[in-house]
């Protein structure tokens, strides 16, 4: 019962996914991106993590691409949520449908892999956990890895947007000054203090994890952080950050905490930003 419990958290340790590598109906995504910003320009610099997984991962994993695979390219917005179909037809062919478990990690700051959980989730699709600490912590404690690049059966996967997932830009324009909404901005603080939506908190998204390992705080310790932030007694809580990335980190955390339908500011400050009728506050923490 309690090996089932630590799927049903939604969090999964590293000695649980070693245990389970070979399940049937298990399917590991490495949803790895490498986000950095170029020296010269300021420009952001954006690239797939799929040849450095094709280097090396976690063995029967297979590489779920976010920033080819499961964004909307029509979009001038980066990394924006793909259609419905766009999104069935990816997992379909990662293996993932009905009857499957999802495990998904990453090898850097967990946000990509939550993004891919969340994606899950507002498509429907419960039966996903995050792996603890990532490719950082399994890489840390000399776990097995593997080269080989498996071909899963295809899936069918039904995809049916949940919208108490989503916030628009219309919505946070509602519920910014909503006394019953918390609006949380999951940017680190220096960025917070730069610019951020008119009565949003910053929990900052990476301080949430611990730096030597990649694993998330002690649930009692992110517990507290959320609820000096008022987080946990608010009707409602949308989250949002750059570009919907780092939120989903926060939404995550939040589902740990039983905090129900956190909905994701898709469009986050890339968006809010380029529209000037729009508020930003700056300097408040």
């Amino acid at each position: 019962m309690a090996d089932l419990d630590q799927f049903s958290s939604g969090l999964v340790e590293t000695a649980w996914l070693q245990e389970h590598l070979d399940d049937p109906d298990l399917r590991i995504l490495d949803a790895t991106v490498f986000y950095r910003t170029d020296p010269l320009t300021g420009a952001p610099i954006v690239e797939s993590g799929r040849a450095e997984w094709a280097k090396g991962h976690i063995p029967n994993s297979t590489f779920a691409d976010l920033v080819r695979e499961l964004s909307d390219a029509s979009s001038p917005l980066r990394f924006a949520m793909p259609s419905p179909t766009q999104f069935a037809d990816a997992m379909g062919r990662y293996g993932v449908g009905a009857g499957t478990r999802v495990v998904v990690y990453d090898g850097n700051n967990a946000m990509w892999a939550t993004r891919v959980w969340w994606l899950l989730r507002a498509f429907g699709f419960e039966q996903v956990a995050l792996l603890n600490g990532g490719w950082k912590k399994w890489s840390l404690e000399g776990r097995p890895t593997s080269t080989e690049i498996i071909a899963r059966p295809p899936a069918h996967f039904e995809a049916k947007l949940d919208p108490a997932w989503l916030a628009t830009k219309a919505d946070v324009e509602r519920e910014m000054a909503n006394g019953s909404t918390c609006v949380i901005n999951s940017l680190g603080r220096d960025a917070h203090r730069d610019a951020h939506i008119p009565n949003s908190i910053n929990l900052p998204a990476v301080e949430m994890l611990d730096a030597a390992t990649g694993a998330y705080l002690p649930l009692d310790v992110l517990r507290e952080r959320f609820s000096a932030g008022d987080a946990l007694d608010r009707e409602r809580v949308v989250v949002y950050c750059g570009a919907g990335i780092a939120a989903t980190s926060t939404a995550f955390i939040l589902a740990l905490l039983g905090k129900r339908h956190v909905a994701v500011y898709d469009g986050s400050m890339q968006e809010w930003t380029t529209d000037s009728s729009l508020p930003v506050e700056k300097g408040r923490t």
